[in-house]
């Protein structure tokens, strides 16, 4: 029997139910997996919410999760019962104890990389890979601005873009958040949510502005950040934590600015099985390099309501995880 986390409907943390199911063996091309840690992602938040709706209710939610195989249906020559692997994508449903999970999902872990970490750091590190190597290739020459960079995926995006040898100013909501970012890399951190980003980011790059802006917040945040990109460069969107991007959006990007703008998928890059094994691989070798972090939070499973909760309200740093 498996503890699965059911979600009746959208809505509230509190719509959370606690079940217990039987799982059966797997499949054809199928894995029975055990988690031992699993990622806690605000796409989740999304997902719950009803902002990202999903095919059908009740559900089980989670996009992630490290673990150890447990059994192997036909067809699956290149894993065997007790590697320990880790996996992304949909769909949902890494929110239980136990799950069966297509094998080509699997990305085996070595013993270097602790499940704790792999659950924290996938889906985050596949879509810094995203955004740092595919989106806007970053290197040397790269002046980078981060939102909320002490956050899960705005400190992986600080660890790495120093990583390739960018020059990162953080934007992070308290004095204590700045600390965090300055002990993951960032050249500059902006501290408070009523600064003036774009009067500090122009002072700190001598009036020429960052090449790009990762922005997860959206609502009026967005054109605050707009205003921190130089002419040619590009700002990403990766989330809509305030409120929806402006309306007059291709307006306020394209003229006066000349800015380009981007609002990636990684579930969509990671949907084509080649390039969500190539880019996990790559997420994988930086993890095992040290180039990535153990969660900051966790909870346990059953604990699912005050996990988001948290997370929901900002009261997390770095990436956290569920225990089961």
């Amino acid at each position: 029997m498996s503890t699965v986390i059911s979600l009746p409907e959208p809505g509230p943390a509190e719509n959370f139910r606690i079940e217990r199911q039987e799982v059966g063996a797997p499949g054809p091309g199928f894995l029975r997996v055990r988690h031992e840690a699993i990622g806690l992602n605000y796409v989740d938040i999304y997902q719950r919410s009803g902002l990202y709706p999903l095919p059908a209710y009740p559900t089980t939610l989670g996009m992630e999760a490290a673990g150890v195989i447990e059994a192997i249906g036909e067809g699956v020559a290149d894993l065997k019962v007790g590697d320990r692997i880790a996996y992304v994508g949909a769909p949902s449903g890494s929110y239980a104890t136990t799950r069966l999970l297509a094998a080509e999902q699997a990305i085996r872990l070595p013993d270097t990389v602790s499940s704790k970490r792999a659950a924290a750091s996938m889906l985050k590190g596949l879509t810094t890979y995203m955004l740092l190597k595919d989106v806007y290739p970053v290197g040397e020459d790269t002046v980078m601005f981060v939102q909320s960079a002490a956050g899960g995926l705005g400190s992986m995006l600080v660890r790495w873009g120093k990583h390739f040898g960018a020059t990162v100013i953080g934007a992070v909501s308290s004095p204590e958040k700045a600390e965090v970012a300055k002990r993951l890399g960032a050249d500059h951190v902006i501290v408070g949510r009523e600064t003036d980003l774009a009067a500090e980011v122009h002072r700190l790059t001598d009036g020429k502005g960052v090449d790009v802006a990762y922005e997860g917040l959206a609502g009026p945040n967005f054109l605050r950040v707009l205003d921190c990109v130089r002419p040619f460069g590009m700002i990403v969107n990766i989330g809509q934590i305030t409120g929806p991007l402006p309306d007059n959006l291709a307006k306020e990007v394209a003229a006066p600015r000349a800015v380009a703008f981007a609002r990636p998928s990684v579930m969509f890059y990671i949907s084509d099985n080649a390039r969500y094994r190539k880019a996990a691989d790559r997420v994988v070798h930086h993890l095992a390099a040290g180039i990535g972090s153990d969660p900051s939070a966790e909870y346990k499973l059953e604990d699912v309501v005050t996990a988001h909760q948290d997370l929901e309200t900002g009261n997390t740093t770095g990436s956290a995880i569920l225990l089961p």
